[in-house]
């Protein structure tokens, strides 16, 4: 399952979801099914881009334990369990942007601009230097 982007909030709405999944329709292309968790805000956003289109995106609710979005951040909450917690919001988005950058070079997901297919080490020099 290819990671197409991720959003972290302090608190979900319906409007931040829906300008979510827009930016992510409008980077990545129209999907075919969603998969999201019993969010009510995600489920509302996702509804009303499908109140304004011809063929519907198909909605697919999980509960977390079955949910292969949820599965796929237990590499994150492996690595930050023995941080206990986050200080603040701020730190938290940091840290989890760049769990989630390493996750995606890991599954090689992550695109070159060359057309060349470096290594997992060679992607990740080339984003510190």
């Amino acid at each position: 399952m290819a990671t197409q982007d991720f959003l972290l909030r302090a608190h979900r709405d319906k409007t931040e979801a829906q300008r979510y999944f827009e930016k992510s329709i409008a980077q990545n292309g129209v999907p075919e099914t969603v998969t999201i968790d019993k969010s009510g805000a995600n489920l509302a956003a996702l509804e009303a881009i499908n109140a304004n289109r011809e063929t519907p995106i198909k909605i697919r609710q999980s509960k977390y334990l079955n949910n292969l979005v949820e599965q796929d951040h237990r590499a994150i909450k492996r690595r930050t369990r023995h941080m206990l917690g986050f200080k603040n919001f701020r730190c938290a988005r940091i840290l989890l942007a760049g769990i989630e950058l390493m996750h995606v070079i890991a599954k090689g997901q992550m695109k070159c601009a060359r057309g060349t297919d470096p290594s997992a080490a060679d992607q990740f020099y080339e984003l510190a230097t």
